[in-house]
């Protein structure tokens, strides 16, 4: 018989199941809803997105996405109106971004 060693005890990681159902509802409790836009507010977006574009502007871009507000920051390469899609490059990892204007909240220059 071999003796059992020095073993470390984790006393709640007996049920995996339970802490994927805790982060579950942690994460539907931090959920927000998708602001409605105004008129006036897309207008701003749209003449904002097209300044960022023409002038190569880094700028900061609020979007919704699983329900979450979340922020970036990046450069705008490519807008497309009828589409209803954008483009823009991550500025931490360099990386392209396709984006729905839909989920666009808000646009600001740095």
């Amino acid at each position: 018989m071999e003796p059992r060693g020095m073993k470390k005890r984790r006393p709640f990681t007996t049920m995996p199941e339970q802490y994927i159902g805790l982060k579950e509802i942690i994460n539907k409790q931090s959920e927000v809803a998708q602001p409605v836009l105004t008129e006036e507010q897309m207008e701003q977006i749209n003449f904002t997105l097209i300044e960022a574009l023409h002038t190569n502007k880094q700028v900061y871009l609020t979007y919704y996405k699983n329900g979450q507000r979340i922020t970036e920051t990046g450069f705008i390469q490519f807008v497309d109106s009828l589409g209803n899609l954008f483009v823009f490059i991550d500025e931490v990892f360099e990386l392209k971004n396709k984006m729905r204007l839909s989920e666009l909240i808000d646009i600001r220059f740095m």
